[in-house]
């Protein structure tokens, strides 16, 4: 990531306000570590010369050896600077060096009276050192800075002091910042940062403590630090929305379709473990083991925002898949697509000459398809004649469909013994009706089920009409509709 982009993402997510809490063990290097950052970071980039040297005053203390050399809690500078970070890029920065916790074997803690007692600026009393570090920490990270940067060591730095020393204070520094929920960053302050056991040691602690962990020479920091930081800080941010686009035909598919419920219940379950913007590239694994989705592709990472964009491919062959369950039928290639396409057109164009009718029909109980002009045929023109005038007749006849609903009734009579048993089927049957409605077509009746019963009923009776019978209603609804009303018609049946 460019430098300006991190600055240009740090600053949206702070508010345009860089206030670095440093915490972390005593003799690890967070007064260095500070010192640096203002030296090599801030001053630089400040045009008012009397305010550099204010803040050069303002710059904790930095030794080497044993002996704890930042007493009390301090804010760098005393009032928030603001800094130009380019292209109309400003911020304000402010670090806060806080006691820390004890290292083993660091000197200056005890007094000749036991553990010595430090003023702090949120306390007129003053408070055990021990105390002091562990509530300057909650309070530094919690009320004074927009990120935590937790400083420890290797060993390597001119303390004195092994490794071992600091693992205890920097597990309470890094636990107590998890509890605040404050995004922070580890530095691992060493003197050999190439090194290759250094790093291994930082792979180590990203494990351990599920953190970033950058490793620096914090006597000497230069902008490619600074962007590090600030971008393993920005992954550290939460994760406000992951955007998923999705294949165009995904849409038309309903809401409860199993291949809509199998992508959300995946991407639920994927996303519930993602909560920092470093996290997000477990997104990709979301659909590891299944056969209907390709793995998400990372689109769009915007730090600044805290969101991210996929998009998201259904495999190869689910297409057909998803279009054969949904049409009733099977489809497994373009050439079935095109001609299923092709059929349904053709019953579309049909329907829709019947839909109105149809309707007609369900309000109604009769409804009236209209002939298209290209079903009407003209006769030839014929000369008549009415008393002494002569004129032309032109005469043309086209089919209209009349649709009516005709109710038919069919009845189950089971004869099933006696008068008990009769009563005993009622109330089964009614009981049945009672808790689910439906069920009731499913009872079995000789072999056969009710359902199947009463459509053999209506089937039978449906067709029972004669071919003469339904001709001589053909002609008689012709002869209403050409004749109109009026006159007296009779049918014979």
């Amino acid at each position: 990531m460019e430098q300006f982009d991190v600055y240009k993402d740090i600053r949206e997510r702070t508010g345009g306000d860089i206030y670095l809490g440093v915490v972390g063990p005593v003799r690890a290097g967070k007064s260095t570590f500070i010192r640096s950052f203002m030296q090599d970071i801030v001053m630089p980039r400040l045009k008012d010369d009397p305010e550099k040297t204010r803040m050069t005053d303002e710059l904790p203390q930095s030794a080497d050896g044993k002996t704890i050399m930042t007493t009390q809690p301090k804010f760098v500078p005393g009032e928030a600077v603001r800094v130009s970070l380019g292209d109309g890029l400003d911020v304000r920065v402010r670090l806060v060096d806080c006691v820390g916790y004890m290292a083993e074997g660091a000197e200056g803690a005890e007094g000749e009276n036991g553990e010595r007692m430090v003023k702090t600026p949120w306390s007129e009393d003053e408070m055990p050192f021990s105390r002091a570090a562990e509530t300057g920490t909650r309070k530094v990270i919690s009320e004074h800075s927009t990120i935590g940067v937790v400083v420890t060591t290797d060993g390597s730095i001119s303390t004195d002091l092994p490794r071992s020393a600091y693992v205890e204070a920097e597990e309470r520094a890094i636990s107590e910042l998890k509890a605040l929920g404050k995004p922070f960053v580890v530095v691992l302050n060493t003197s050999l940062p190439n090194d290759a056991e250094t790093q291994k040691m930082a792979a180590s602690m990203r494990e351990k403590y599920a953190a970033s962990v950058i490793v620096l020479d914090v006597r000497h920091l230069g902008e490619d630090d600074a962007t590090a930081l600030f971008t393993a800080a920005l992954g550290e941010f939460p994760l406000c929305g992951a955007d998923f686009v999705l294949s165009r035909w995904l849409g038309a598919l309903p809401a409860d379709s199993p291949l809509i419920c199998g992508l959300t219940e995946k991407l639920r379950g994927c996303c519930s473990s993602v909560t920092r913007m470093s996290e997000y590239a477990v997104l990709r694994d979301a659909f590891d083991g299944s056969d209907d989705f390709k793995a998400p592709e990372i689109k769009r990472v915007s730090m600044g925002e805290g969101r991210i964009e996929c998009s998201i491919e259904a495999s190869e062959g689910v297409f057909y898949k998803a279009l054969s369950e949904e049409c009733g039928t099977e489809i497994s290639d373009d050439y079935d697509l095109m001609t299923r396409i092709k059929d349904m057109a053709k019953a579309k164009r049909e329907y829709d000459r019947l839909e109105k009718a149809l309707e007609e029909v369900k309000e109604t109980g009769y409804g009236v398809v209209v002939p298209s002009m290209d079903e009407m045929k003209l006769e030839e023109p014929e000369i008549v004649k009415r008393g002494s005038q002569f004129g032309v007749r032109l005469k043309a006849t086209a089919p209209s469909l009349h649709i009516m609903q005709v109710d038919i009734d069919s009845e189950v009579c089971p004869i099933v013994g006696t008068e008990q048993q009769s009563e005993d089927l009622v109330k089964y049957l009614l009981s049945e009706f009672e808790n689910d409605p439906a069920s009731i077509w499913e009872t079995n009746m000789f072999g056969k089920s009710l359902h199947a019963l009463v459509g053999e009923g209506l089937n039978g009776k449906l067709e029972s009409m004669p071919r003469d019978t339904q001709k001589k209603m053909r002609r008689a609804l012709s002869r209403i509709v050409n004749e109109g009303k009026g006159g007296i018609l009779c049918v014979l049946l």
